[in-house]
């Protein structure tokens, strides 16, 4: 069965940091591009970023860049999110999600295709 197990939230201050990670198990890492999105109360899970299967290849959204970094360790089989300069509308349970459909070298920002997600971390950001 596969797994996605997201850990690393918790309560920050507005300009804080948090270093989000999701270990993957029952898959083969390396064939997967890996996203993250995130859902507020009340709203519909929005993309946040991603990553490609291989030669690091990335998309963030834009209410995220230069705040915000994706990474990944095809060895660990682990994708991080570094997240920094935090603010309150960050505020959100955070979902890492793997994606099958795109290429070894593309990333996408759209749900469908990801295949597989884990089961969320919590990111309260205070002002």
């Amino acid at each position: 069965q596969v797994q996605l197990v997201e850990s690393g939230g918790g309560l920050v201050q507005a300009g804080g940091s948090l270093r989000l990670s999701c270990a993957a198990s029952g898959l083969t890492f390396s064939n997967y591009a890996m996203g993250w999105f995130r859902q507020a109360p009340g709203k519909e899970r929005e993309f946040v970023s991603a990553i490609s299967r291989r030669l690091g290849n990335t998309a963030y959204a834009d209410s995220v860049k230069g705040r915000f970094t994706i990474s990944r360790d095809n060895l660990k089989e682990t994708v991080y999110l570094q997240m920094n300069s935090l603010k309150p509308e960050d505020t959100s349970v955070y979902y890492c999600a793997a994606d099958s459909r795109s290429s070894i070298v593309r990333v996408s920002t759209t749900r469908d295709y990801y295949d597989y997600w884990g089961q969320g971390t919590q990111v309260t950001v205070s002002s």
